[in-house]
């Protein structure tokens, strides 16, 4: 049964580190929606006369948000839909917190949580003050309007539940405030992969 694995989490929580380490460990294919998205939003921004570079602001999310969950569900269903486990990488906020989200996804493939097995990897830091000093350290042009508006913007770091109707066992949240190691690769190995490990 090919698998979809999401990491969600707030920006700086090191979704996309985590998730590259067990791609590159089980050569599985990977699926960041900042990547898959920015071409598409840098040229909407563009030509909106706004600042191709912002990915927070509410011009950003009103012309480009739901192009990126598009384009990045649309190449996950692809796979899965030909056998190939995948791992998506995203903030999600809206999405989780719809109970029926994700079997309506699957339902455009034809399929159910009956053919494809879907855990969700909830990346989180201890405080607020370590995803300031993340952000900041990333030095990313792309992350400008997030620090200027930090106490507006870390309001969506909090540590979110999803409500998707998942077999029990499917979610794992996972503190990532210390470096990752071998032995929590090898947790989240094990939550995503349990006895094929």
């Amino acid at each position: 049964m090919p698998k979809i694995i999401f990491f969600i989490g707030g920006a700086g929580a090191g979704k996309t580190s985590l998730a590259k380490a067990l791609a590159s460990k089980r050569g599985v294919a990977m699926l960041d929606m900042d990547t898959l998205l920015r071409p598409a939003a840098v040229a909407m921004m563009t030509l909106a006369n706004l600042d191709p570079n912002d990915r927070d602001s509410s011009d950003y999310k009103r012309l480009c948000r739901d192009l990126g969950y598009r384009i990045t569900m649309d190449a996950a269903l692809e796979n899965v839909a030909i056998g190939n486990d995948v791992l998506v990488i995203g903030p999600f906020t809206k999405e989780t917190e719809d109970p029926g989200w994700i079997e309506g996804e699957l339902s455009t493939i034809g399929a159910s949580l009956k053919d494809v097995e879907v855990k969700i990897i909830v990346v989180h830091l201890g405080n607020l003050e370590e995803y300031h000093r993340r952000i900041e350290q990333r030095n990313s042009e792309l992350d400008r309007w997030k620090l200027e508006h930090w106490n507006e913007f870390s309001r969506s770091l909090s540590v979110r539940n999803p409500k998707w109707d998942l077999p029990a066992g499917s979610v794992l949240f996972f503190d990532n405030t210390r470096p990752l190691d071998e032995d929590q690769l090898a947790l989240v190995e094990e939550f995503v992969y349990a006895s094929s490990v």
